[in-house]
C-alpha cells in the first residue's frame, strides 16, 4: 500500500507541477488552462495510449495457431494470476525486450520482441510475461502512460515560455527572461525527475508479483541478467526514436552508455536481480509453476 500512496503523490506532484508552470505564465487563467490541456491529454491517453504504442514499436498480434506455445504460456500465467486472457503481440526487433499495456486488466496486452523469443529459455520467458502481467493486474500501464503524457506536457508548456518572454508587465515572472529560462530548463528535468521515480517503484513491484505468480523468482532474475546484457549490446531503432516510452519496457531499451542513470527510467538491474534471489533464498526456490514452461517452446 506504502508504493501505491507514494505512485499517488507523484502524480499529484506532477499535475502540480503542471499548473504552477501554467501560472508561472498566465497566472491563475493560465494554471486553468493548464489544467485544462492536461485533463485532455490524460483523456486521450486513456483511450488510445495502448493502440498508439503497439503502432509506434511495429507490434502485431498472434494468436494459439501463430504462436501456440507463447499462447499457452500466456494463458496459464494469466489464470494464475486471475487475469482475463491478456492479447499477446510480438515486435520484429533484435533487441530482448517486453512491455505491456492497456488501460484495464480487461484491455490488457503484452508485447514481446522476436530477440526476447530467440534468447531466452521458457523458464525465463515465463518470468518475464509473469513481470508484465504483475503491471496489467496492478493498472501500472495506465499509470505510467498517464505520466508520460503530462511529463510531455510539462515539456511542450515550458516551450511556450519564450512566446511570453516578451511580455513585461507579467507580474507571476518578476524575473524577466532569466526566470523564463529557468522554467524552459528546469521544468521538464523535474518532470522527468517524477516520471522516473514512479517508473522505479512500479518495476520493483511489478519483480516481486511477477516472481508470485510464476512461482520462480530466479527465472525472472535470470531473464533479467540476460535482457540487460543483450540490449546494452543490441540498437532498438523504435525505442531511440521514441524515447518517452522507455520506461514501458522490462529493461532500459536505450543504450546505457547514452544515458545517465539519474535519468535512467529503470531501478539498478543489479538490485532488481538481488531482491529476485533474496525472494528465492526465502521459500528455498521452489514453487508451483506453469507446465507449459518447462517443454520446449518458439524459444528453441
Amino acid at each position: 500500500m506504502n508504493g501505491y500512496f507514494r505512485t499517488a503523490l507523484l502524480l499529484a506532484g506532477m499535475t502540480a507541477l503542471f499548473m504552477a508552470v501554467g501560472f508561472f505564465l498566465g497566472g491563475g487563467q493560465g494554471m486553468m488552462i493548464a489544467l485544462f490541456i492536461a485533463l485532455a491529454m490524460n483523456a486521450f491517453a486513456f483511450w488510445n495510449s495502448d493502440g498508439i504504442v503497439l503502432r509506434m514499436h511495429g507490434a502485431h498480434e498472434v494468436d494459439a495457431r501463430s504462436q501456440s506455445e507463447l499462447f499457452s504460456l500466456v494463458v496459464q500465467l494469466a489464470q494464475r494470476a486471475g487475469l482475463p486472457m491478456p492479447r499477446i503481440y510480438i515486435m520484429e526487433n533484435e533487441q530482448p525486450n517486453a512491455f505491456a499495456t492497456g488501460r484495464s486488466p480487461e484491455k490488457g496486452a503484452v508485447a514481446v520482441t522476436t530477440g526476447l523469443l530467440r534468447i531466452l529459455d521458457c523458464d525465463e520467458a515465463a518470468g518475464v510475461i509473469a513481470h508484465e502481467l504483475a503491471h496489467i493486474k496492478n493498472r501500472d500501464t495506465l499509470i505510467m502512460t498517464i505520466t508520460a503524457t503530462i511529463a510531455g506536457a510539462v515539456g511542450m508548456l515550458a516551450n511556450f515560455a519564450m512566446f511570453f518572454s516578451g511580455s513585461s508587465d507579467n507580474r507571476y515572472n518578476p524575473f524577466g527572461i532569466v526566470g523564463v529560462i529557468l522554467v524552459m530548463v528546469l521544468a521538464p528535468v523535474a518532470a522527468m525527475l517524477v516520471q522516473m521515480a514512479i517508473s522505479r517503484s512500479r518495476e520493483y513491484e511489478a519483480d516481486r508479483i511477477g516472481a508470485e505468480i510464476c512461482g520462480q523468482p530466479l527465472w525472472l532474475a535470470n531473464a533479467l541478467g540476460k535482457l540487460d546484457h543483450a540490449a546494452k549490446r543490441i540498437d532498438n531503432p523504435r525505442a531511440e526514436a521514441s524515447p518517452a516510452t522507455a520506461h514501458l519496457f522490462i529493461v532500459n531499451p536505450l543504450h546505457a552508455r547514452k544515458v545517465d542513470s539519474l535519468f535512467s527510467t529503470h531501478p539498478s538491474l543489479a538490485n532488481r536481480i538481488a531482491r529476485l534471489q533474496a525472494m528465492a533464498g526465502g521459500r528455498g526456490g521452489h514453487g508451483h509453476v506453469p507446465q507449459t514452461s518447462r517443454a520446449s517452446g518458439p524459444w528453441g
